[in-house]
């Protein structure tokens, strides 16, 4: 493992503990002001911030896992697994958006004259809920971009849907101090479709990683463009790219003068090999293959 990889697994894992122990303290924060509060609406909120340790130590174990050097069964790695961790945690992401949505068609049906009136506490703990959630889903949104991670970006997505969940909270709570308890469920629903759009994404964007789909045009361009400017170089005749996990497998066919010794022609392969690898640090390998013109 490189030193840039075992950094990037450095701060994946950090940033998982942070959250983790986030999580903790959070959920027994929504707790004593759900049950202080005389809100039901925390209390489930309080629960739904539990759940999101369980899914930060899927996390944990996908980058783990995903980080294990080569062996002789899996001679290309094993950054596929993060993937597999990543599709977990959207299907959980889809089922706290069916049980959002779940709670809020119910109530909807139900008569709202007997429910109790939240407190002001209620309120406060749904406040502090939003802003640490929300807090929580930039900084893993920001770490899983600067180290690639499909499962940690799964992972933000998490924070958000609770944060969004919390929304609903606040509005409900606030809604049934005012007088409107159905303000709630209401918006309960319009949550819950914004949390399963969220965890169809994160399925999409790990299953492409998982089935060789090619990386985006504009970096593709680029490496055209580096192979093009290498000098040796008199052609580019193919060039294909696969997402591998988090990163990615690159084969060039390129054209040399057919009079060039074997191993100028090698020279040129390897200055091409070596300047993909460097430019794009996302490259896990690239392979060069030199036809004759």
């Amino acid at each position: 493992m490189s030193n840039k990889e075992s950094e990037n697994k450095r701060l994946a894992l950090k940033t998982s503990y942070i959250c983790i122990v986030v999580n903790v303290l959070l959920s027994l924060v929504k707790l004593i002001a759900g049950i202080l509060g005389n809100s039901q609406a925390m209390l489930s909120d309080a629960l739904h911030s539990l759940s999101d340790v369980f899914s930060t130590f899927v996390v944990i174990i996908g980058i783990a896992l995903a980080s294990e050097k080569s062996d002789g069964d899996h001679l290309y790695g094993h950054e596929r697994l993060e993937c597999v961790a990543a599709v977990i945690l959207s299907v959980f992401l889809f089922m706290a958006g069916l049980g959002i949505g779940a709670s809020a068609a119910a109530k909807i049906s139900e008569h709202t004259d007997n429910i109790s009136t939240p407190t002001m506490l209620a309120l406060f703990g749904a406040l502090i809920s939003i802003v640490v959630k929300e807090l929580m889903y930039r900084y893993s949104a920001y770490v899983a971009k600067k180290v690639n991670s499909a499962a940690i970006m799964a992972d933000a997505w998490h924070h958000r849907s609770d944060a969004l969940s919390s929304i609903g909270s606040l509005i409900g709570i606030g809604g049934a101090m005012l007088g409107f308890p159905i303000l709630d469920p209401l918006t309960g629903i319009i949550i819950c479709a914004f949390i399963i759009k969220a965890s169809f994404d994160i399925f999409k964007d790990a299953v492409d990683k998982m089935v060789d789909k090619s990386c985006d045009r504009e970096t593709t361009e680029l490496m055209k463009k580096a192979v093009l400017e290498t000098d040796g170089v008199l052609g580019l005749d193919l060039i294909r790219t696969r997402l591998f996990g988090s990163r990615i497998y690159v084969d060039i066919e390129i054209s040399a003068d057919k009079d060039l010794k074997l191993t100028d022609s090698h020279n040129i392969a390897e200055r091409v090999h070596k300047k993909i690898e460097n430019q794009f640090p996302l490259v896990k390998h690239c392979m060069v293959h030199v036809n004759p013109k």
